[in-house]
């Protein structure tokens, strides 16, 4: 796995424990730490988790075995 992809990784799982707090208890962790949903900065996040979950997309369609073949590769170098 990429640098890139484990990054695009760790944003797609704090969105998804952002969503799970709005649904289970209507906090939006993001909005409450980097000023409300309208600031600039809270903005830019939830852009950057909108998109690291379309770059994450391409999980959905690596074989498993092609992983393992890469995941091998690199261990044997």
């Amino acid at each position: 796995m990429s640098v890139l992809q484990r990054i695009s990784l760790v944003l797609v799982i704090i969105g998804a424990v952002n969503w799970g707090l709005i649904g289970f208890f209507q906090f939006d962790l993001v909005a409450a730490i980097f000023g409300g949903q309208d600031a600039a900065l809270s903005r830019i996040i939830y852009g950057l988790v909108g998109i690291a979950g379309l770059l994450n997309l391409s999980l959905l369609f690596t074989s498993k075995s092609a992983t393992a073949t890469r995941t091998s590769a690199r261990t044997n170098h």
